[in-house]
């Protein structure tokens, strides 16, 4: 797997709004988020799962999640089957004079990929100080936490997910509705702001 994101057979053709394709800012999309949103079939039936995750533009192509011994999510994702991760942060309810043109200002990357457990406890280690870092800055183990035995790391499996493709999409900016931009039509127009710092 090519370590360049602008690589056209790792990115996925956007049909609806490809206006909005904004693929070479999917890493720092990544690194900014904070949920990602596992889906996937099993048994016949899709599932879509929140966790934290870890991501690092020094991987591209990884991202990190982790869970209990016994979280079947994470059994049946170690085994390879597809899986999608998405990430979203909203910006901004965008409202118009035309109900048609109600939107939103966002940011979002969504990856395709599979995922297997790893199984060095170092890069465990690594992995977790890492992600701790990465939710709160300036953390660091040995001084503002204890490191993570052995034990826990042993009970705590981490899937590293191999990204095969990738989309990012972007909106922002005002209400685009045809009247938006006379003053003196009936109605408002405006963006209420949700970005956070």
């Amino acid at each position: 797997m090519s370590q360049t994101v602008a690589a056209d057979r790792w990115m996925t053709t956007i049909r609806q709004h490809p206006e909005r394709s904004v693929a070479d800012r999917a890493p720092e999309f990544l690194a900014r988020g904070q949920v990602a949103h596992l889906g996937f079939e099993q048994n016949g039936r899709p599932y879509v799962i929140p966790m934290l995750y870890h991501y690092s533009p020094d991987r591209p192509d990884r991202l990190y999640v982790h869970g209990g011994l016994s979280s079947r999510t994470i059994q049946h994702l170690s085994s390879g089957v597809p899986l999608c991760a998405t990430v979203t942060e909203i910006d901004g309810l965008v409202y118009s004079r035309d109900a048609r043109y109600h939107s939103a200002n966002y940011r979002c990357v969504m990856c395709f990929g599979r995922a297997h457990l790893m199984e060095d406890a170092a890069a465990k280690q690594s992995m977790f100080q890492a992600m701790t870092a990465r939710y709160f800055p300036g953390r660091t183990a040995g001084s503002d936490y204890a490191a993570a035995p052995k034990a826990h790391l042993d009970a705590t499996p981490v899937l590293e997910i191999v990204i095969e493709q990738i989309s990012a999409k972007l909106r922002e900016g005002g209400p685009k509705g045809p009247q938006d931009s006379d003053q003196r039509a009936p109605g408002s127009c405006g963006v209420v702001e949700l970005r956070r710092g």
